[in-house]
């Protein structure tokens, strides 16, 4: 099903309001994508004006930033610890922005939208003694 991004058209008591003009393709909103772990799978969507967006589908590695020695590597994703964006999104094993993922290295927080960017980028979280 398609989604918009228009005002509603509905008034506050629940009334229809009159239709003032057709429906733009600028109001056209996209499905939402949820990140799972598992091998790397990506689309590729046009954006207006001809851009592109490469949104995630599954992928399995994330590029962690450790803090201490100031260096990047690219890790395996083991699972999703915590997710401050739906408690659910830890069952289904879902990726967004904010997620707590265990990693090969530790938990690690991840610091971009891999639905809108087709990648993973992750900061290592301190390692409790």
């Amino acid at each position: 099903m398609v989604i918009w991004r228009k005002a509603r058209s509905k008034k506050i008591s629940g009334g229809k309001l009159p239709v003032a003009r057709e429906k733009k393709k600028r109001e056209l909103g996209g499905e939402e994508v949820k990140v799972k772990i598992g091998s790397r799978r990506i689309l590729i969507k046009r954006t207006r004006g001809g851009g592109r967006k490469v949104k995630a589908l599954s992928i399995d590695f994330a590029n962690l930033y450790d803090p201490e020695t100031k260096r990047c590597e690219k890790v395996k994703i083991l699972g999703v610890e915590e997710n401050p964006a739906s408690r659910h999104f830890v069952r289904m094993g879902v990726i967004t922005k904010g997620a707590i993922i265990k990693t090969s290295k530790g938990l690690a927080k991840v610091t971009n939208r891999p639905s809108q960017e087709g990648f993973v980028n992750a900061i290592l979280l301190k390692k409790e003694e």
